[in-house]
């Protein structure tokens, strides 16, 4: 009891602290002045005296962490100071980023085209100095190697090995990005079906294709099949999926068609309406694409008549019917 009275305290007299030295920040400064105080120590140093001030206040989250367990083992309930060190490190990336943004628009004059500006009176729909941080900095720089790795691992064939460093890296272990895709695809995650969007949606050429034993459970996640409860029913097999440039083609297995039947989607945005029997079907991204199935198709396969005629051998199989016209090709 001793010891939580001398913890209590201590909390007491770091939070009267803070509100005194805090209390100066509560007047009025004008931009004049704040431009005045920059102009004098230079921009590096505000840049730096703000990454220490982030190391530090990641050294008061460790701190409160330990507070936090102390309590939560005597039974009262503490609020959550924050995960692990990857995440708090990633929050100060973040919130650095984002004065950076802030400092090169209101004190530089410049800016950067991967940057993300705000008004001084913290307006618009983002609103002030949080607003959009991913979108550069050192937290863009990693969302897009996540992303980057995510799409790596999603369009690298299975049994591709990884090799050397860049296979630990970002090969075709994919990193944190890679492990996260695996995690949220085998849910049906958010974060699966948007990097399954993109490579569908994608130029091959640039973004690769999904295909083999993740096509098939990228297509689950995809499809919304991945994020039902276990025991659901009616959800189709597939085999053979490739996903990409637009289209998205496998075979079908249901009660229906228990031998399987071929299919081809086509993203709606990027295909004219296919001719013949078609539905159009909603993906997990809210995405529409056209489907089809396989017709009956006359299949003749010519031979030499014994006058020396070519004749044909008739027989009736099941085709998909002609992929239909690129919009941006018409």
């Amino acid at each position: 009891m001793k010891k939580l009275r001398r913890i209590l305290f201590l909390a007491l007299m770091v939070g009267l602290l803070a509100c005194l030295c805090c209390q100066p920040a509560f007047a009025a400064v004008t931009e004049e002045e704040v431009q005045a105080q920059v102009d004098a120590v230079g921009k590096e140093a505000v840049s730096g005296n703000v990454l220490i001030w982030f190391m530090c206040a990641i050294g008061f989250l460790k701190v409160s962490q330990k507070i936090d367990s102390f309590m939560a083992s005597l039974g009262v309930n503490v609020g959550h100071t924050g995960g692990s060190m990857l995440a708090e490190a990633l929050i100060a990336a973040r919130g650095f980023s984002g004065f950076k943004s802030f400092s090169s628009h209101h004190f530089g004059g410049g800016h950067s085209s991967n940057s993300t500006h705000v008004n001084a009176g913290g307006g618009g729909k983002g609103g002030g100095f949080g607003a959009g941080f991913a979108s550069g900095g050192l937290a863009g720089v990693i969302g897009r190697k996540v992303t980057n790795n995510a799409v790596k691992t999603a369009t690298t064939p299975s049994e591709t090995k990884a090799s050397g460093l860049g296979g630990l890296v970002g090969g075709a272990a994919g990193g944190i990005g890679g492990h996260i895709y695996t995690s949220s695809v085998s849910k049906g995650g958010n974060f699966a079906n948007n990097v399954i969007g993109s490579v569908a949606t994608g130029n091959i050429t640039q973004m690769g294709t999904i295909s083999g034993e993740k096509a098939v459970d990228a297509l689950h996640s995809y499809m919304g099949h991945a994020a039902l409860e276990a025991g659901a029913e009616n959800i189709p097999q597939y085999q053979n999926v490739e996903i990409g440039g637009g289209r998205i083609t496998g075979t079908e297995v249901t009660a229906e068609h228990p031998e399987g039947i071929a299919f081809g989607m086509y993203h709606a945005d990027q295909y004219v309406a296919p001719e013949g029997q078609y539905t159009t079907v909603h993906s997990a991204d809210g995405a529409a694409w056209y489907k089809q199935y396989a017709v009956d198709t006359v299949e003749k396969s010519p031979y030499m008549a014994p006058d020396g005629s070519i004749a044909y051998n008739e027989s009736i199989v099941k085709k998909l019917p002609p992929t239909p016209r690129r919009k941006d090709r018409l």
